[in-house]
């Protein structure tokens, strides 16, 4: 049977990042795209070494690419030994097999890259399960194309309908895996489901944002615990719960996996038990890192994904976090501090006026404004258990 695919090696491996450029789009957004592939690729295990684009009204139905940026791409990978190619969109079975077939090497997309990066992060059970379900609903459409192209690098005639058997034997296989994998996953809903009622009727905030905004450092500070925190994407991917006390006032916390751009649909079908605890949050921290280039375009992924989850409606606290970094991206040294502070209150106004009043600027590093957001997560569980239990004493003596 066809295996789940992995380019995870002892060493680093070497690789070019390749995306489609839109026409009519700024190539600002195409550079930022394949930044955040860069560091995808980084997480994974990979080392840029070269990135191309190329501008089409559509991409290429057999090849994505046309076939000239292909051949310049091949030379390049020929002179400098280079191991992988990866492509920004997601491929069909039949664009992979044909531009392997071309380029003589391994080639993934962006959704096999974040697949690969979950399955070296699940470490609970229930994490593998997730994500080995989301690899075989990837593969389980594109198994035809994957075929065809080693179909032709073993080559003969009569090769085709052993071939053709096969795919029917991997097609039932893999449908028969996906059923078993799904009952599993029903079986850990029913755990959760359990052990969220048996925490009794605390007010639930949960974390959500783009990955690797920060999410774990503040959920460290502020439930006192030591969660796991590194630079690199889809850090957490089991959500972590921690009872939390303030001023006499008890709450569960939550911190929950990352949401990205072009997040693969199978991943997120996948982690909905996961981001079960979104769902059922009384309240939200939305954090954004502010000093991010494109951190508008993370909010409404974040957003996005909310709606898609059907939890866009619950009250929301937007945590800027890394303010320290914002004002050093942003201000010249040379600047007045006056000048400065005004521009800093403008911003901050703005936010405040898109957020109703639900937005706080911090920096967890550097523990700026963690008092005053400790304030405001207080008074917004203080609120909700007014409206969830108005006739229930819910605070310690």
């Amino acid at each position: 049977m066809i295996e789940k695919k992995s380019f995870q090696v002892a060493k680093e491996v070497h690789a070019i990042l390749v995306a489609w450029w839109p026409q009519g789009k700024p190539e600002s957004l195409v550079t930022e795209y394949l930044d955040e592939l860069s560091f995808l690729a980084h997480t994974a295990g990979a080392i840029e070494v070269k990135r191309y684009y190329q501008k089409l009204e559509h991409p290429d139905s057999r090849t994505f690419l046309g076939k000239g940026k292909l051949e310049e791409i091949k030379s390049y990978i020929d002179r400098n030994q280079v191991e992988l190619v990866i492509f920004d969109d997601e491929l069909s079975g039949s664009q992979l097999g044909n531009i392997e077939e071309i380029l003589k090497r391994k080639v993934i997309d962006r959704s096999d890259l974040i697949l690969d990066i979950f399955a070296t992060r699940a470490k609970t059970a229930q994490a593998k399960a997730q994500v080995e379900l989301a690899q075989y609903q990837y593969i389980l459409p594109r198994l035809r194309g994957m075929w065809k192209h080693l179909e032709r690098q073993g080559g003969g005639i009569g090769s085709r309908g052993p071939g053709e058997t096969e795919i029917e034997t991997d097609r039932r296989l893999i449908r028969d895996k996906i059923a078993a994998l799904r009952k599993r996953l029903l079986e850990f809903d029913k755990q959760a489901f359990t052990q969220r009622k048996e925490r009794g009727e605390f007010i639930r905030v949960s974390f959500v944002g783009y990955t690797n905004v920060g999410k774990s450092t503040l959920m460290r500070f502020l439930s006192k615990n030591d969660a796991f925190i590194e630079n690199k994407l889809f850090a957490t991917l089991d959500t972590t719960t921690r009872k939390v006390v303030f001023d006499r006032t008890p709450f569960l916390l939550s911190d929950t996996v990352g949401f990205i751009r072009k997040l693969p649909h199978h991943l997120v079908e996948s982690f909905k038990s996961t981001l079960d605890e979104v769902r059922e949050a009384d309240i939200l921290l939305h954090v954004v890192d502010v000093s991010h280039a494109n951190y508008e375009d993370h909010i409404a992924v974040v957003k996005n994904t909310l709606h898609e989850l059907k939890a866009d409606d619950k009250p929301t606290l937007y945590i800027f976090n890394k303010l320290d970094l914002y004002e050093k991206n942003t201000f010249d040294p040379w600047l007045e501090e006056e000048v400065k502070e005004e521009l800093l209150r403008q911003f901050q106004r703005r936010w405040n006026q898109e957020t109703q009043n639900n937005a706080i600027f911090v920096s967890a590093t550097e523990k700026i404004n963690l008092d005053e957001l400790r304030v405001n997560i207080l008074d917004q569980v203080k609120k909700m258990y007014g409206i969830r239990y108005p006739y229930k004493t819910i605070f310690y003596d």
